[in-house]
C-alpha cells in the first residue's frame, strides 16, 4: 500500500501523488516493489533488508540520499506468551523527500505532536525519536508485567509463569541488540550531519537521539541482568519445592513399605501350600532369613560392581 503525505503548517497531510514530501510503502506488493526499483532507484537487496525483521541496523551514504535500516519495536498485542517483537524498516532520505518502507503503516503514527514538521529531515528525526520513546514505553510495560509475574509465581509456582518470564528475558535480548545497532547508526548519522553542515537545531536533535538511545539501551541491559537473576532464583525455588515434595513421598514410602511386605508375605497362599507339613513358626522365619541373605548378597554384588 502506498500513502503520500505533504508538509504544511507543521504537520503531515495525506495527498495522492508520488512526488509527495513523505511516502509510506507499507507491505509493498510486486508492483509497488517494481515502482520502488524503477522510480526511486532502490535495489532488491535494500528492499529485502527493509522488510527483513532479522536485518541489522545500518546506514548507507550516497551522493544524493541516505538509506537507513532502522530497528523498531512491534506494537504489543498482549496474549499469554508475553513476547515483545522487533522489526525493521527502511528510510530513504533526500533533502526534498523521505521514503518509509515497512511491513505496516505504524511508523508515521503520532508524528508531529512534540515539534513542528517543516521538512523531510524533521520527519526523519521525529520518527526516530518516536521509535525510541516506543522502546521506553515497552520497557515500562515489561517491568510492570515482571512484577505481576513474580507475585503470581510466589503464589502458585507454576511452570507457565516461569516460561513467561523466559519470554520477557528473550524480548529484552532482542531490544538490547536493536538499540545497540541503532546507536551505531545514530553515531554515523551525527558524523555525516556535521560533515554536510546540517543546521545547529538538527545536530542538537541528533545528539538528543544518541543520548536517549543510550539511556534506553542501559535500561534494557539492567532489566535483562535483573531478569536473568530472577529466573535463576525462581528455578532454584522450584527445584527446592520439588525436592521437598519428593522427600515427603519418600518418607511415606518408607513407612508403608514394611507394612506392604508383611501383608504380601502373609498373603502368599502358594507358600502356605508348599509348607503345609512344616509349622508356620518354622517356615516363615526360614523364608525371612533367606530374603535377608539374598538382599545381603545383592548389596555385596552391587558394591563390587560399583568399585
Amino acid at each position: 500500500m502506498i500513502s503520500g503525505f505533504a508538509l504544511g503548517h507543521g504537520s503531515l497531510h495525506r495527498v495522492e501523488r508520488l512526488d509527495a514530501d513523505v511516502m509510506l510503502f507499507s507491505d509493498p506488493d510486486a508492483g509497488e516493489r517494481d515502482l520502488l526499483h524503477s522510480h526511486f532507484k532502490l535495489d532488491a537487496h535494500a528492499l529485502a533488508s527493509a522488510l527483513d525483521p532479522d536485518e541489522v541496523s545500518r546506514i548507507e551514504f550516497h551522493p544524493d540520499h541516505l538509506f537507513l535500516i532502522w530497528k523498531r519495536p512491534e506494537k504489543y498485542a498482549g496474549g499469554g506468551s508475553l513476547a515483545f517483537e522487533v522489526s525493521s524498516c527502511g528510510l530513504l532520505f533526500s533533502p526534498g523527500q523521505l521514503l518509509v518502507i515497512a511491513t505496516d503503516d505504524t511508523p508515521l503514527h503520532g508524528l508531529g505532536t512534540g515539534r513542528p514538521l517543516n521538512s523531510p529531515l524533521d520527519v526523519l528525526l521525529d520518527l526516530l525519536f518516536n521509535n525510541i520513546h516506543h522502546y521506553l514505553g515497552h520497557l515500562k510495560v515489561i517491568k510492570l508485567v515482571a512484577r505481576e509475574l513474580q507475585q503470581k509465581f510466589n503464589a502458585s509456582m507454576q511452570n507457565q509463569h516461569l516460561m513467561q518470564m523466559f519470554n520477557l528475558s528473550e524480548s529484552l535480548i532482542y531490544y538490547i541488540n536493536a538499540l545497540h545497532s541503532n546507536g551505531a547508526v545514530l553515531t554515523r548519522l551525527r558524523n555525516h550531519a556535521e560533515k554536510q553542515h546540517f543546521g545547529s537545531e538538527a545536530l542538537g536533535l541528533i545528539d538528543d537521539l544518541i543520548i536517549e538511545n543510550n539511556q534506553c539501551y542501559k535500561q534494557a541491559e539492567i532489566y535483562s541482568t535483573v531478569f536473568s537473576g530472577l529466573i535463576d532464583a525462581r528455578g532454584n525455588l522450584m527445584n527446592n519445592s520439588t525436592n521437598s515434595l519428593l522427600r515427603k513421598l519418600t518418607l511415606i514410602n518408607v513407612v508403608f513399605l514394611p507394612l506392604n511386605l508383611i501383608a504380601s508375605i502373609g498373603g502368599m497362599s502358594e507358600f502356605s501350600m508348599m509348607t503345609a507339613g512344616t509349622p508356620w513358626w518354622v517356615s516363615y522365619p526360614l523364608f525371612l532369613g533367606a530374603m535377608v541373605l539374598a538382599a545381603g548378597g545383592m548389596l555385596l554384588g552391587l558394591r563390587r560392581l560399583a568399585g
